[in-house]
């Protein structure tokens, strides 16, 4: 394997509607025997990536500009990762594999996401913009839907959870194979509390891991769960003392090596007894837009005060 590669253009192996890195996309330099990975930067908006070459790790960090939150820049960086995981293993035979272990973790202390772009959502919802909102709902079931499969890869995606995961950064936390979560970390499906429900994965991957009631009784409550509590629930997998969450994941690898393949395997079994589909999402999806749609404007006036909240959230992140 050469020490630096350019994402290919050619994407055979995508999955559903995932699309090919744009020109000028990053490099990846193998660091074998670095004891760092190396940040690679160029071509990604929201996201830092790094890559760990001896240990077969892609470190996968929000770095907001913004509102802690999914924006479609988010959404386009999490399409480039899939582009070069896909180009990293092109070639590659079960003995080689390049990557084993994709983390989903956060740089904003305190806050791993804040969900969807709710700003984004009232623009489009008081212009009626159906279309507007089914773009950015495919744009989300179709992130969850590449990472809870691995993007197709036979690697592991874990979430590793050091802030508050909400609406949607709750559901994205939830499609990855295994939820690393500090004991601070708060999780939520606030989107009752304007009069909508989570539409983009929170059903498809609660009702996987608990019973569909418990996860109905969730979505529907607005209440916020403690790292803790989703631990003794069988949804985190792994819980970590403040500070600690790299650490107890560094462990839990090293533990996990020596078993890797039947991890995986496990993993892979758990899709074969009970698939996530895609279509399935989608069609969740559309009842999203047709409730998002029926909002009134006082639902959205709440939904205002949502997003002023996650700008206070930031502001004292950032201090």
């Amino acid at each position: 394997m050469q020490a630096s590669r350019q994402i290919a253009e050619n994407n055979d192996h995508a999955p559903l509607s995932s699309r090919p890195a744009p020109p000028g996309a990053p490099h990846l330099k193998l660091l074998a025997g670095a004891p760092l990975p190396a940040p690679i930067q160029s071509g990604l908006e929201e996201m830092d990536l790094e890559y760990d070459a001896d240990r077969k790790i892609v470190w996968c960090h929000f770095n907001f500009a913004g509102r802690p939150s999914f924006t479609q820049a988010v959404f386009r960086d999490i399409t480039r990762v899939g582009t070069i995981l896909r180009h990293l293993h092109a070639g590659a035979t079960p003995d080689e594999q390049p990557v084993r272990w994709v983390v989903l973790g956060s740089h904003m202390p305190g806050i791993w996401n804040l969900g969807g772009d709710l700003d984004h959502f009232a623009r489009l919802i008081r212009g009626r913009d159906r279309e507007g909102l089914r773009r950015y709902m495919r744009a989300s079931c179709e992130a969850g839907y590449n990472f809870t499969t691995a993007f197709g890869l036979p690697l592991v995606t874990v979430a590793l959870v050091q802030g508050d995961a909400l609406g949607g950064g709750f559901e994205a936390a939830l499609s990855a194979n295994l939820i690393v979560a500090e004991r601070s970390a708060k999780f939520g499906l606030p989107e009752v509390l304007f009069n909508l429900f989570p539409g983009m994965g929170a059903y498809t991957f609660l009702a996987r891991r608990i019973a569909p009631g418990l996860a109905e009784r969730m979505m529907t409550s607005g209440a916020i769960y403690t790292a803790e509590q989703l631990y003794e629930m069988g949804i985190v997998d792994v819980l970590a003392e403040d500070g600690r969450g790299r650490a107890a994941l560094d462990e839990h690898i090293e533990r996990a090596e020596r078993r890797h393949m039947a991890q995986r395997a496990i993993y892979k079994s758990r899709h074969i007894v009970n698939p996530v589909r895609l279509d399935e999402m989608l069609a969740i999806g559309e009842l999203w837009v047709d409730a998002a749609l029926s909002l009134g404007e006082a639902d959205l006036k709440r939904m205002s005060r949502l997003v002023s909240a996650q700008d206070r959230r930031r502001g004292r992140a950032e201090a």
